[in-house]
């Protein structure tokens, strides 16, 4: 009989990454999929909230964390229609770290990837890619098949890999489309030499345009917001087009702009926003992205992934060291986590609405009232901080520390 793996883990992302460790330091045997070579990709998400850095404090990993590349932002800070409002801080925060650390994902998952090489339960296999599930008789899914046309069997798969997940196909887990009215242009501009990245806005909002430009040391990672489906015309207007454009929305970008030569430099990313409405069946879990694919709005998209992970951990880690059955508990992760995921949801759905729609029409004409109250009133700016900063039905690390770990 094939060696059937307690746990496989289908997808490295932040959310199949922390799972992954979490589980292997509890002693469950993990096994972690990823079908590409590194984890180098431009359109990951970069900003790792206060919830997620707290987590990492939690397992004594903080510290060492930090010492990975990254800028810290305690204070949210937009530019619109001319004008810089302060709309939120997290420096009144009950965590470690009262900052959005605006880490390249790479980092934060390399960095993952050698903490859990410490365990020995912890098997992460880099260009290996799941392209659909086994079941058994009774049709509970009893592993994984790989592009290769092996199979490789498990006790649970979980599926987090991501928002065009195979594997939630494959089980016919059914899914709620919320719509999204946007997609997102990604691409780099360096920072001209004697220039402070601080000069330009993370966000800028101009009548017709929104540009996103992320600090990573000698560039920025920009994100333009562009209507669902919009890149043909774009594209057709050709680059030097879209570089004028950018340089309005946000002119700090001019100097170092023409680095970007051709479309080759711009990628796209279809945007969408949607949730299993069952997250499980017998043998397999959904978590991440393959559960609820969030909006870029609020940058939240990582740490509901990872709040995901640490609940599946809390929940199932313990039964699973114990090699008990894990299927009468995967159904209560969706139910610790249905509520703040909705709730996220439902606040990107109400940004998308009232301010993505109507920037994407031009018809922001003058700043929002709730803007002009939020930057006039520094105590109010606590709110919106605390929403994106903590987020929801916060987890805590309760998965155990394996006896032989300690």
């Amino acid at each position: 009989m094939a060696d059937v793996r307690r746990v496989i883990i289908v997808g490295g992302g932040p959310a199949g990454m922390v799972a992954g460790l979490l589980f292997a330091r509890a002693g469950v045997p993990v096994t972690i999929l990823e079908k590409h070579a590194d984890f180098l990709r431009d359109f990951r998400g970069d900003t790792v909230h206060p919830s997620t850095l707290e987590l990492f404090n939690e397992i004594g990993l903080l510290e060492e964390l930090l010492k990975e590349p990254h800028a810290a932002i305690d204070t949210m800070t937009l530019d619109l229609l001319g004008g810089q409002y302060t709309i939120a801080t997290m420096k009144h925060l009950p965590v470690a770290a009262r900052f959005v650390a605006m880490m390249p994902q790479w980092d934060l998952l390399d960095f993952i990837a050698g903490q859990g090489k410490r365990y020995p339960t912890f098997d992460l296999r880099m260009s290996t890619e799941a392209t659909g599930l086994t079941s058994d008789a009774a049709g509970r899914v009893s592993g994984v098949t790989l592009a290769t046309g092996e199979t490789l069997p498990a006790r649970l798969v979980i599926a987090a890999d991501g928002r065009r997940s195979v594997l939630r196909d494959a089980a016919e887990l059914p899914r709620e489309d919320l719509g999204a009215p946007m997609d997102v242009l990604w691409f780099r501009v360096p920072v001209p030499a004697g220039m402070d990245m601080s000069e330009v806005a993370l966000g800028t909002i101009d009548k017709g345009g929104m540009v996103v430009a992320i600090p990573r040391g000698d560039y920025w990672q920009c994100a333009q917001i562009i209507e669902k489906g919009g890149f043909a015309p774009i594209e057709a207007r050709g680059i030097a087009a879209f570089r004028d454009r950018i340089v309005e929305i946000a002119p700090g970008l001019a100097a170092g702009i023409d680095a970007i030569q051709s479309f080759d430099d711009v990628k796209l990313l279809s945007v969408a926003l949607d949730r299993l409405t069952r997250w499980s069946r017998p043998g397999l879990l959904a978590i991440g992205d393959a559960a609820h694919a969030m909006s870029p709005v609020g940058g939240v998209g990582i740490n509901l992934a990872v709040q995901d992970a640490v609940a599946a951990a809390n929940m199932l880690a313990a039964p699973l060291a114990a090699n008990a059955d894990p299927d009468p508990l995967l159904a209560t992760v969706q139910a610790r986590r249905w509520t703040p995921t909705t709730r996220m949801q439902a606040i990107q759905r109400f940004a998308h609405q009232r301010v993505i729609e109507p920037m994407l029409r031009g018809e922001i004409t003058r700043v929002p009232f709730a803007v002009r109250l939020l930057d006039a009133i520094p105590l109010l700016r606590r709110i919106p901080g605390r929403i994106l900063g903590l987020g929801f039905g916060r987890q805590h690390v309760q998965s155990p520390l394996a006896k032989e770990f300690s």
